[in-house]
């Protein structure tokens, strides 16, 4: 039999800072982890760069989290972005801001933060078990009393559970935290991808493979009508479309395409310009180069890639110079600059989402201890929980402050 005071399960951020804080607190601490290293998700995070946190303040962060952000406000009051930056550079790591609020390693190596936590968790002798996979928690009375591993029991008063989500299953996170939960009575919102590419219908997404543009408006329509919009990157694939603002509002397009609605996407390639503004610069641009082809003059509004695929969708004669475009065919320009539109037919697999939607309700859990309501001992940290959050470092900040309170609500039991 094997006796600890916590065992927490997984050893990605949510679970390292949960059992680092527990053991500062005295606590005799178990890790079990069912793949051969910890962490593997986190190297991933950021394309390897690792968005650690961000500087927003706690109101406007909570405006970024779904489908309960409220829920967070009393961990973020416990444990915060400037607590982790602090434990980081604690152990050597230096942090660099870039634009948007977002934190990332100076060193531009999600390794870098996964060696800072583990020096930590190594610091205060917290043991951590590789390959192993536990199979079930063992509940005495609507009260924890540790759990099973390998086909062994592990005992301890306390079990942190912070298995991650559906999202990258290949670096472990395939769903068993949801069907440990669901064994001792909890029940789940369904899990979906979020922050995910989605797929589109027809061929001038694969025509643009490969592109990447900055500045642009994307709007959501469901059923015709808005939905959700977001300003900034997006990138066209092979499948469809992605990037920042795509990904972040996937969060709608996915539950809408459950839902079988109609889902399109419109993108505004000239959101800085309104429809007048953008009408006297295309007679200027077309009066001043009334000799030239109308394919040349294209190059002044579009990257040359989308020229040709612009010029197809709206029927235009290539060769056609620039005097010869009607009232009519210039609006239909300018309708197309301001309404590049996709109609969005799929959204791709959790092993392409960078996070995952739904998991346990938080009306199961209690907001001050991450302590679940329905089993006494029994705890819930990151991804697990029913919390999704824009890109940006939200998602992980999320993980550390659920994780790190549900490592401090495990006081050490009297001898």
């Amino acid at each position: 039999m094997r006796n600890f005071d916590v065992i927490v399960v997984g050893a990605g951020p949510a679970g390292l800072l949960a059992a680092g804080r527990a053991a500062e607190l005295g606590n005799k601490v178990l890790i079990l982890e069912k793949m051969e290293q910890a962490g593997r998700k986190l190297l991933i995070t950021g394309k390897g760069r690792c968005n650690v946190t961000n500087d927003a303040a706690i109101a406007d962060f909570i405006t970024k989290v779904r489908p309960k952000g409220r829920f967070l406000r009393n961990a973020f009051s416990q444990y915060y972005s400037g607590d982790i930056i602090e434990l980081l550079q604690k152990y050597g790591l230096e942090l660099t801001l870039e634009r948007g609020g977002r934190y990332f390693p100076t060193g531009n190596k999600s390794a870098d933060v996964l060696q800072a936590l583990l020096a930590w968790v190594n610091e205060l002798k917290v043991e951590i078990r590789c390959n192993h996979r536990v199979e079930k928690l063992i509940v005495e009375n609507g009260t924890i009393q540790g759990l099973q591993a390998n086909g062994k029991p592990f005992m301890a008063k306390h079990i942190i559970l912070a298995t991650g989500g559906k999202s990258y299953p290949a670096t472990g996170s395939n769903g068993d935290g949801y069907e440990l939960a669901r064994q001792v009575g909890h029940t789940l919102e369904k899990a979906r991808p979020a922050l995910v590419p989605v797929e589109t219908e027809g061929p001038v997404a694969k025509k643009l493979q490969g592109l990447n543009l900055k500045n642009v408006k994307a709007v959501v329509w469901v059923n015709d009508k808005k939905c959700g919009e977001d300003f900034g990157e997006m990138l066209f694939t092979h499948f469809g479309l992605s990037g920042p603002i795509i990904l972040t509002l996937s969060r709608f397009i996915v539950d809408e395409l459950q839902k079988k609605n109609k889902v399109e996407i419109t993108v505004d390639l000239k959101p800085a310009l309104d429809e007048q503004k953008l009408d006297k610069r295309l007679i200027r641009d077309l009066n001043e180069h009334g000799k030239k082809k109308i394919s040349n003059i294209f190059r002044f509004w579009l990257p040359s890639k989308m020229v040709p695929v612009f010029i197809d969708l709206l029927g235009l004669d290539p060769e056609k110079e620039c005097h010869q475009v009607s009232s009519k065919e210039r609006k239909q320009i300018r309708y197309l600059l301001k309404n590049l539109s996709f109609k969005i037919n799929n959204y791709r697999p959790f092993k392409e989402a960078i996070i995952t939607a739904g998991g346990i309700p938080t009306n199961e859990i209690s907001p001050k201890t991450m302590e679940s309501k329905l089993v006494k001992g029994l705890y819930f940290a990151g991804e697990l929980i029913d919390l999704d959050a824009e890109t940006g470092g939200y998602n992980l900040q999320i993980a550390y402050s659920t994780g790190w309170v549900a490592g401090n609500s495990c006081l050490k039991a009297e001898k």
